[in-house]
């Protein structure tokens, strides 16, 4: 494998399972020194290990005041990655419960991006965010979600615009269905897994609303995500990789 990230050091939330656990591990294969790696289940978090020196940060990324106290000096990379998932049709849809995949998902996102540009200030870096294809492609019962992901590609490319002075390349990733445990919060992929199992679920699913036929496993996504990361990807910004399977055509 190659090592493209050969002594850097990089930031990636919600890096106990799924998506971020999956670039943490990439990023360590590629060569990387040093990993800060926050997510709210501390338990999760102790578990992952890595050959790499890591810095594991329990909390909220909601949470301005970790931020705040929180020493990321010496910043090469950036994943702005912790997300949660819900569904429920608008008319029906509890107010907290949409302030909640709000502040993960756009809050969230927000103060670590923040927290990214101001610890690459004078030195360059780059940056990916983990919006989603449902902030593309609009679907019955998914407003707060799909709202917090278009707006997340947004807030990317506005990013985008303001770190290129700083030689801070931001990307977003925007990926369709992917094999990871945020499933399980949505009803109906929770009592369809329940019925069959996971694995049946994420294909039976996968073969309805993809022309591929099939989900992304995290490690999938992880790589492209290197991608935009690395040298490789030198001259681009501002895009979203959208990857899911042909689920927006």
């Amino acid at each position: 494998m190659a090592r493209r990230f050969e002594g850097r050091s990089a930031l990636i939330t919600g890096a106990a399972s799924g998506i971020g656990q999956a670039v943490a591990e990439r990023l360590a294969a590629e060569g990387a020194a040093r990993l800060v790696l926050v997510d709210r289940d501390a338990d999760a978090l102790a578990r992952v290990d890595l050959p790499a020196e890591i810095m594991r940060v329990a909390g909220d990324v909601a949470d301005e005041g970790m931020w705040d106290g929180l020493d990321l000096g010496g910043l090469d990379h950036a994943v702005v990655n912790a997300g949660v998932a819900g569904a429920s049709p608008i008319a029906g849809h509890d107010f907290a419960e949409w302030r909640r995949i709000l502040s993960v998902n756009l809050d969230g996102a927000f103060l670590t991006l923040r927290a990214a540009l101001r610890a690459m200030r004078g030195r360059g870096g780059s940056i990916v965010l983990t919006a989603s294809a449902a902030g593309i492609k609009p679907e019955p019962g998914v407003a707060a979600y799909g709202c917090s992901k278009a707006a997340l590609i947004h807030l990317a490319k506005v990013a985008a615009k303001e770190g290129a002075a700083e030689g801070i390349r931001v990307n977003a990733i925007a990926p369709a269905g992917v094999e990871t445990p945020v499933w399980d919060a949505v009803p109906m992929f929770a009592e369809r897994a329940a019925q069959i199992g996971r694995d049946a679920a994420f294909a039976e699913m996968a073969k309805l609303a993809t022309p591929l036929g099939r989900y992304a496993k995290a490690a999938e996504v992880a790589g492209q995500i290197a991608f935009l990361l690395s040298e490789d990807s030198a001259l681009v910004t501002g895009t979203v990789l959208l990857s899911d399977g042909g689920y927006t055509l």
